[in-house]
């Protein structure tokens, strides 16, 4: 298949050689053209502009919040370079109320959108270990259907409403924040208690919750080290406030949303902005009197 590929960063680079692994033939993207480097090195056609890969069979979109979405597709050149069967795939975290709009656009025009945000991290996506949720037009779905094999483990298809993929995409994220925010307070308990950190986290993940990501975050968190970042703190701020924004829209109370959209506005305010999002541990340790471990 011919699959344009927009949107480079650290979870693009390896769904993008996966796809090329698995026989498909791909032309690439980014708005920083340094990005593409080592992926056009591979083998990868790199398109002179985002309309450019509008061409393709299917064109996916991988960037990193609303604004960089409306910048790029929601322009007359992306817009009306979509061929007549074309298929429009967004992969990224976006709102609710833009996979909307954006639904509205493309059938005004005839043309098809698909949402299919993933979860993982870019170990994940080197490994085609995403998960996909994906919803929008069943025939779509199915042409898409091998491009979403060979990026990831499994598929789970949520209807044919585009923005339905994306509330359940935000709707975990805001489990995986409120996840972090517990964690940090309790391995701040237990460091205060004396209490190491990595047996804390042995018996932890090897009894009630034996969950991966328990696993993953709680290494980090054990370890006190966020940096370099599989997921930006100030992104898990960007995901909580689309939560926030898709239960006022549908008027469900989410009172601890607002908690976790103060601590992580907190700790981007004292510089832990590029840290990765397990880094709102940071918050707890340092409230409990704790110096960082590194």
């Amino acid at each position: 298949m011919e699959v344009g590929f927009i949107g480079i960063g650290a979870m693009g680079v390896g769904m993008v050689r996966n796809l090329r692994k698995a026989g498909h033939k791909v032309m690439i993207w980014n708005r920083t053209a340094a990005s593409l480097t080592e992926l056009a090195a591979e083998g990868a056609e790199v398109a002179s502009s985002a309309a450019a890969c509008a061409r393709n069979e299917v064109v996916i979109s991988m960037l990193a919040d609303d604004a960089a979405v409306e910048e790029v597709m929601l322009t007359p050149a992306f817009m009306d370079a979509l061929g007549p069967q074309t298929i429009h795939v967004s992969m990224a975290t976006i709102s609710a109320a833009l996979a909307e709009r954006m639904t509205v656009e493309h059938l005004a025009r005839g043309r098809t959108y698909v949402s299919a945000p993933v979860f993982g991290r870019p170990p994940a996506a080197a490994a085609a270990q995403l998960f996909v949720v994906a919803a929008g037009d069943p025939a779509a779905l199915a042409r898409c259907e091998p491009l979403f094999q060979a990026m990831g483990q499994r598929t789970f298809i949520v209807g044919d409403r585009p923005s339905a993929a994306n509330v359940l995409k935000i709707s975990g994220n805001f489990m995986l924040a409120a996840m972090m925010e517990t964690l940090g307070e309790a391995f701040a308990l237990t460091r205060k208690h004396g209490i190491e950190p990595a047996q804390f986290l042995d018996v932890l993940t090897s009894t009630i919750f034996p969950a991966p990501v328990y696993k993953i975050y709680g290494g980090l968190i054990a370890a006190d080290n966020y940096e370099p970042a599989g997921f930006k703190l100030r992104l898990g701020l960007k995901d909580v406030r689309l939560a926030q924004e898709a239960a006022d829209a549908a008027m469900v109370p989410m009172p601890l949303a607002g908690l976790l959209h103060d601590r992580y506005m907190t700790a981007i305010v004292k510089g832990y902005g590029d840290f990765d999002w397990a880094g709102i541990a940071r918050l707890s340790a340092e409230a409990a009197g704790l110096p960082p471990q590194r």
